[in-house]
């Protein structure tokens, strides 16, 4: 997980003092802004934004943060995340969260989609808590479709785009997405401190990719509510769809992912996937299989 000093050094360290007008003399060894400079810009004493950075000061007020934050050239989103460490314990316990279900209006509203439209439901932590057969098929059609039913089972979409060379094989934009998952990951590690799976999740990836390591240590922090998806699918071919994110009312925690064509290639491909993952198609191929085989010898 990660602390309110520690996210505010590494923001400190990318702005250049010439990008917000700060005159500079000799030899600097920091290459951002230094703690007395952050503080001065900022409004606060250099004690005072010293103890904070180094995680001394128990409560930060909103407008502090948002003075540190003007200075800082944060996003929105890079603000969201701030004031959410803001508000961690200094020493925040883990805790076992409560199991995830997928809301029964949320389950309503993807079975009203058409099975042209692919959709998933993601939990928190990236987890699939149920799909339609075409959102099934075009992500992840060699994992088993009844998985998400399973709490045990469950797909994991960043285990799987990290851990799973198949998944990987999958995006021909693997890098830009995977950045996403991972500023992702961090915006809902502010947000969930205490949450026990999320900390093994982030945790077990570190150990076991270095490409996630890699990423987790750049301290990107990002929503993740549309953008474009280029894949090379194994059964047809290249498709570009863009997702898009639907939040949830009953269960802000969770989100209906939508993917649509980005061109008339890609709408045919999500055709002949809407074709071949509906149960009485593969059937009728199974039977047609069944029936070109040669008879046996008596």
């Amino acid at each position: 997980m990660e602390s309110l000093g520690t996210f505010l050094k590494s923001r400190r360290d990318r702005v250049k003092p010439a990008e917000i007008g700060l005159r500079t003399y000799g030899t600097r060894r920091v290459p951002g802004l230094r703690r007395e400079e952050l503080a001065q810009l900022a409004g606060v004493s250099a004690g005072y934004y010293t103890r904070l950075e180094q995680g001394q000061v128990e409560t930060a007020s909103e407008q502090v943060l948002n003075a540190l934050a003007r200075v800082l050239q944060l996003d929105e989103i890079e603000r969201v995340h701030l004031h959410n460490l803001a508000r961690q314990p200094s020493s925040p316990g883990l805790s076992e969260p409560p199991r995830e279900e997928p809301h029964p209006r949320v389950l309503t509203l993807l079975e009203s989609l058409d099975e042209a439209t692919p959709a998933i439901v993601l939990g928190r932590r990236g987890d699939v808590l149920a799909w339609n057969r075409t959102g099934h098929a075009l992500i992840a059609e060699h994992v088993d479709f009844h998985a998400p039913q399973d709490p045990e089972r469950r797909p994991s979409v960043p285990r799987m785009f990290f851990l799973d060379p198949l998944t990987r094989d999958l995006y021909r934009n693997w890098d830009e997405l995977a950045r996403i998952h991972v500023a992702y990951l961090r915006l809902t590690a502010g947000r969930f401190p205490t949450d026990a799976r999320l900390a093994g999740l982030i945790g077990e990836l570190t150990m076991r990719s270095d490409d996630f390591a890699t990423m987790w240590a750049a301290r990107e922090v990002a929503d993740c509510t549309v953008g474009t998806m280029h894949l090379q699918h194994p059964t047809v071919g290249a498709t570009s769809v863009t997702y898009q994110v639907w939040l949830q009312p009953d269960s802000p925690d969770h989100r209906l992912e939508v993917y649509t064509p980005n061109d008339p290639s890609s709408a045919d491909a999500l055709r002949i996937l809407t074709h071949q993952s509906r149960p009485d198609t593969r059937k009728t191929q199974q039977l047609e299989n069944c029936h070109t085989l040669e008879p046996m010898d008596p």
